[in-house]
C-alpha cells in the first residue's frame, strides 16, 4: 500500500472514532479522488431503513462536483476493522466508478484491490 492509501485508512478511522458513537452511525468510509481530495461519510441507520456510508460519501462528493473516485475504504467498530462494501454498494460503486480501487483486509495486512476483484459478499460488509 502507498502512503496515500494508509492516509485514507487513517481518515476513515478518525471519522469512525469521532462520529460512530451511537446505533445510528456505526460505519465510516473515506474515498480519494485522483487529485488527492478526500471525502468521508457515515452510515445512517433507522427503523425505517438505512443507507450505507459509501452511498453517503458518494452524495457528499457529488455535492462538490466530484465525478470520479480513485480509492475507497470503509471501517467499522470505531475504526478497528476494515470492511468490504456490501453487495448493494458494490453495484452502485461499479456503476458510477468502474475503475475504483478498494482497500480491504485485516488491519495488519491491508491491501488494495480493484472493485471487480472483490470476493463475493459474505454478509460482513458495511451495514446501512
Amino acid at each position: 500500500m502507498r502512503d496515500t492509501d494508509r492516509a485514507l485508512v487513517q481518515a476513515a478511522t478518525a471519522v469512525s472514532k469521532l462520529r460512530c458513537r451511537s446505533q445510528h452511525h456505526t460505519v465510516a468510509s473515506a474515498a480519494r479522488t485522483a487529485d488527492g481530495r478526500v471525502f468521508t461519510g457515515v452510515n445512517v441507520q433507522h427503523a425505517t431503513g438505512g443507507v450505507c456510508a459509501e452511498l453517503v460519501l458518494i452524495g457528499t462528493a457529488a455535492t462538490q462536483g466530484v465525478t470520479a473516485l480513485e480509492t475507497i475504504v470503509t471501517v467499522a467498530d470505531r475504526g478497528r476493522e476494515v470492511v468490504a462494501p456490501c453487495d448493494r454498494c458494490r453495484q452502485v460503486l461499479r456503476d458510477h466508478f468502474p475503475e475504483l480501487l478498494v482497500i480491504v483486509g485485516p488491519m495488519d495486512a491491508l491491501r488494495v484491490v480493484p472493485l471487480g476483484e472483490l470476493p463475493a459478499d459474505t454478509g460482513s460488509g458495511s451495514a446501512g
